[in-house]
């Protein structure tokens, strides 16, 4: 409105200027100008009250002495200036509202209490310890318990950030906040909803952002010393002169259009320029935090990861084939509506594997599921659920490992009554994540830092596969916030999370950054940086457009205010009369605003990726990797399998090798390579990638010679032992290829990505 107002005076002013109607156009100048002027004034005085000072003081100043000399037009444009600036800033601002209304929404609401042999439904708040509760599939919890159940299968990723789907046994205790699984879980109320974990959650986010420190706008920084300036000058020139008019041309030539639109200009061109990548920054003083900081702690689960459980390995005990025991599985999951159920026969699918209906199907919570497929019963689930013994044995030792060690989740499967193999699940590490962090690292943050809920193995191990500088495992929201306050009291600090556990943290840090690619969630909403598209990478491109544009708001400001300064000087010696001083004025804001707009566009440095070379062989690797597990697989099985069997399965995989891996390396070489090496530069970047293409030719070729030497009646020792050993080698090969191959791709194939409609709505 005020700048409606400012624009309206100016235009109605001109135009009885351009008639010849002075007086007029004084008076629609005076008017245009007060309509900012009073509220301005208004503004600044209750600022100074609080201690407080910026570019508004300047301002204000600037449009009273115009007003006093009689510079009615310049006083009018610094008013249109002034209030264009706070206009930009409120839009940019305006994109997302920070509050708590997707953290408190989702706060279960009701709850199911036992009461006289009926089960009935109360509000939240009117649970009492020791009360009776049932919580249905796919609920929350309401409030803190104890597991009356045999078993509740809990999806904790809220509280703890930890993917995998959590087993309690009767007697163990449970927050308020996690989704109950597949079957009803019985409870016995421990406190009451106002006291239960996630309640205590929503009031740590809002301590955290009553605790944060406001965001300092860049003008501001720069809009006292301007004004000691401009009083000074204007006062000398005054003195030594005897003359008024020299300190009116002084303070006409200090208009703070430089400090008012230059700053904002920048900032906001950064902004538009993340939105167009997918990530929407909440303001320009968002936008300038984000360009300073220095620590980037990262969230696991959903940040690093995917946030999705997927099937990394199908495990054959016996003589059934990876892809027979997935299909028995996938077919018997359909029915189940557990989250490993669902990554189960999505894998099933997309390997384009035949499912089929189950028939008798019984469930049972946090052990597994059993069935028929094809008149064969088919059993998934624990160890003791699927092999009907409670001893461990030799399998069992081997899944429990890597599960430990790798942070995934294990499904054991039984055929009619015989263990045939094991299904292995885990969330996956971003294949940008590695490389994202050496950018932001190059981009300026000099610690990071790897802060999650999960256990501490596998914290470590993911810490150190993307180079963090430390790692803080197994930690609940408040302990998070705990670490990121210290960190903030040690300089510039951004939070990068995904989900409600991360809010209170995301609310503390200098700047928090949501990953919320797959739909609004409460982090997003409590963060300063939401980023909408499912690219971890895209974080780093944004804090370099974020420096950039930080960079040229502060040279556009600085060289505004230079030639600002010299302009003073020489209206202070006389040589530059008001009129005169306000078109020179005038000159220099062009100049800084169109310095400003060059925020809008990339940096020398930032260079364009050619995609479409890159998008097929990316899209290759999703299609061959399910083949390339099947290499150790099947060396783990050889020993176990009957020789028929063997030969049939070795020579299928001479057949995969030789007419779909092989090809595939060698169009890379051909297509792929070159374009890559066109936008490396330098002499050879690719050589390291293609000595591996080398490795990999030879490892086939040699696996081929292997089975050309077979003997007809038999496999020997000898013979299982080198063959072992030259499918190892290429899996180990082609996985670490493939892995850096992805890395690769990704920081060339740049698709055109839309915010999701949650987000964007």
């Amino acid at each position: 409105m005020l700048l409606g107002l400012a624009l309206l005076g100016l235009a109605a002013g001109l135009m009885a200027a351009a008639l010849g109607q002075t007086a007029s156009a004084h008076w629609a100048w005076c008017v245009g100008t007060m309509a900012v002027v009073l509220p301005l004034g208004w503004d600044v005085l209750w600022r100074l009250g609080r201690g407080e000072t910026g570019v508004d003081v300047v301002a204000l100043l600037a449009m009273a002495g115009a007003l006093a000399v009689g510079e009615l037009l310049a006083a009018c444009v610094v008013a249109v200036m002034l209030s264009g600036g706070q206009v930009l800033e409120a839009h940019a601002a305006g994109r997302a509202r920070r509050d708590l209304s997707a953290l408190v929404s989702r706060a279960p609401r009701q709850a199911h209490l036992f009461r006289d042999g009926a089960v009935v439904t109360v509000d939240a708040g009117a649970v009492a310890p020791g009360d009776r509760l049932l919580v249905k599939p796919g609920e929350v919890v309401p409030v803190d318990g104890i597991v009356l159940s045999p078993s509740a299968a809990l999806d904790e990723s809220a509280l703890t950030g930890e993917s995998v789907p959590i087993e309690r046994r009767a007697g163990d205790r449970v927050r308020s906040g996690a989704i109950n699984g597949a079957a009803p879980v019985e409870l016995s109320a421990a406190a009451r909803a106002e006291d239960s974990t996630y309640a205590a959650m929503v009031r740590l986010v809002e301590e955290a952002q009553a605790a944060k420190a406001p965001l300092v706008r860049l003008a501001d920084g720069f809009a006292l010393p301007f004004l000691a300036c401009t009083l000074v000058l204007a006062g000398a020139a005054w003195a030594a002169s005897g003359s008024a008019t020299r300190a009116v041309a002084v303070l006409v030539v200090a208009t703070p259009c430089p400090l008012i639109l230059a700053a904002p200009v920048a900032l906001v061109s950064g902004i538009s320029r993340c939105a167009r990548r997918g990530v929407l920054v909440k303001g320009g003083g968002a936008l300038e935090a984000l360009g300073r900081v220095r620590t980037l702690i990262l969230d696991k689960t959903g940040t690093l990861t995917t946030g999705r459980m997927r099937v990394s390995e199908t495990l054959a005990f016996g003589s059934k084939r990876e892809d027979e025991i997935l299909r028995l599985a996938a077919s018997l999951e359909q029915l189940s509506p557990h989250l490993i159920a669902q990554a189960i026969v999505q894998e099933g699918r997309a390997r384009g594997l035949r499912l089929v209906a189950p028939e008798r199907v019984q469930e049972v919570a946090g052990r597994g599921i059993r069935g028929f497929v094809e008149g064969r019963e088919v059993a998934i689930g624990t160890w003791e659920f699927a092999s009907g013994s409670a001893a461990r044995a030799a399998q069992q030792r081997a899944v429990r490992r890597r599960t430990h060690t790798e942070g995934a989740a294990s499904a054991f499967i039984a055929v009619d009554g015989s263990l045939e193999g094991a299904l292995l699940l885990h969330d996956p590490l971003r294949p940008d994540a590695a490389r994202a962090v050496r950018r932001l690292r190059r981009a300026g943050v000099q610690r990071v830092l790897l802060l999650t809920g999960d256990h501490a193995d596998v914290a470590t191990m993911l810490g150190a596969g993307i180079g963090a500088d430390e790692v803080f495992a197994e930690q609940a929201p408040v302990e998070k916030v705990a670490v990121v306050r210290r960190e903030v009291s040690h300089g510039p600090t951004a939070m990068v999370g995904d989900g409600v556990n991360d809010a209170p943290a995301l609310a503390a840090a200098d700047v928090g950054v949501a990953v919320a690619a797959r739909g609004a969630t409460a982090s997003s909403e409590t963060a300063d940086v939401v980023l909408v598209v499912d690219r971890f990478d895209r974080i780093a491109e944004a804090m370099g457009i974020a420096r950039r544009a930080r960079g040229l708001a502060v040279r556009a400001v600085v060289a505004g205010m230079g030639l600002s300064l010299a302009a003073m000087g020489v209206a202070a010696w006389g040589w530059l009369p008001p009129v005169a001083g306000a078109l020179v004025q005038e000159g220099i804001d062009v100049a800084v605003i169109l310095y400003a707009l060059r925020a809008l566009v990339p940096g020398r440095g930032e260079r364009i990726h050619p995609g479409d070379a890159a998008a097929p062989f990316r899209e290759a690797h999703g299609g061959l990797r399910p083949q390339i597990a099947r290499l150790r697989s099947l060396a783990d099985r050889l020993d176990f399998i009957p020789a028929a069997q063997a030969r049939a399965e070795l020579a299928e995989v001479r057949s995969f090798l030789e007419e779909h891996v092989a090809p595939h390396e060698r169009h890379e070489d051909a297509t792929l390579y070159p374009a890559v090496a066109r936008v490396l530069g330098g002499d050879d970047p690719t050589a390291p990638m293609s000595r591996s293409h080398l490795e990999i030719a030879h490892g086939i070729a040699r696996y081929g010679r292997i089975l050309d030497d077979l003997p007809e009646e038999g496999l020997a020792p000898e013979d299982l032992r080198d063959l072992r050993r030259v499918l190892y080698g290429l899996h180990a090969v082609l996985e670490l290829h493939f892995a850096q191959e992805d890395e690769l791709y990704l920081s060339l194939f740049d698709e055109a990505q839309t915010p999701p409609a949650a987000v964007r709505s």
